[in-house]
């Protein structure tokens, strides 16, 4: 057999992928040759324009579809409108932060339905999609928090346990299929979001740039670098690879070193 990186052919759908992570994730993948459907709720001219212009730039064909990864029948619905999915990459997700007993209820919902169960309900409707064409791939975007804690963070943490051990569960039952099933764990990587926030610290701690990247954002992070959403797209691109096919129901962490700790 053949060995290939090629992804030619197969048709990816990345939850939450207008921006970010789940951006830099549906680029490598339009790279390596794929058609991609990004995903946000907002379904504005941008996010039209955005999915035209990857297609233009990787010539492949590239589509947006909103939907709603808080709601169950959306999540479904996506993967319906997307017609083939043999990649699919959960990313979509929220964050709040508060201790337990402040916690408000709102949000815990909020995660958990975005950030855990959309990754079932997308789940649930790929995976006959990915019987009937012989092959897929499934890769949930969990977090170093899917495999550590860190406090006022219950429900993200919660919801990226759960993705973890989600994607176990999906691994086992697809175990003898040409279908794999891995979770994807990032430590702080350097997105817009990310960017936009290192100002504020720079003049709330008095420090230089550097000074903040390494000492304030990425103190739990040993490499003192920022993953990028290149390497997690490159990470996410292997595990569709021939070379990954005996690799399924593992938690993948790029986080410099942060659950090495």
């Amino acid at each position: 057999m053949s060995i290939t990186t090629s992804l030619a052919g197969k048709t990816a759908v990345i939850t939450g992928s207008n921006s970010g992570i789940g951006l830099g994730i549906a680029r490598e993948l339009a790279r390596a040759g794929a058609d991609v459907v990004l995903n946000s709720f907002t379904d504005s001219a941008e996010d039209h324009a955005l999915a035209a212009s990857i297609g233009a730039e990787f010539g492949v064909t590239a589509r947006y579809i909103c939907a709603d990864m808080s709601k169950g029948d959306d999540c479904r619905a996506l993967i319906e409108q997307a017609g083939a999915c043999d990649i699919l990459v959960n990313n979509a997700g929220i964050q709040h932060v508060a201790s337990v007993d402040e916690f408000p209820t709102a949000k815990w919902d909020a995660i958990i339905a975005i950030n855990l169960t959309s990754a079932f309900h997308t789940t649930a409707a790929a995976l006959p999609k990915m019987r009937a064409a012989g092959w897929g791939r499934v890769i949930n975007i969990a977090s170093a928090h899917g495999l550590t804690a860190s406090p006022y963070k219950s429900a993200y943490v919660a919801a990226k346990h759960g993705i973890v051990g989600f994607s176990k569960v999906v691994a086992l039952e697809t175990a003898e299929e040409p279908i794999t099933c891995n979770s994807v764990c990032p430590g702080y990587v350097l997105t817009p979001l990310v960017e936009s926030q290192i100002p504020d610290q720079m003049k709330t701690h008095s420090m230089s740039r550097e000074e903040v990247i390494k000492k304030v954002m990425l103190d739990r992070q040993p490499s003192r670098a920022f993953a990028t959403v290149e390497q997690m797209g490159g990470t996410v691109v292997f595990l569709c690879s021939d070379y990954a096919a005996q690799i399924t129901g593992t938690a993948i962490s790029v986080d410099g070193g942060w659950t090495a700790l």
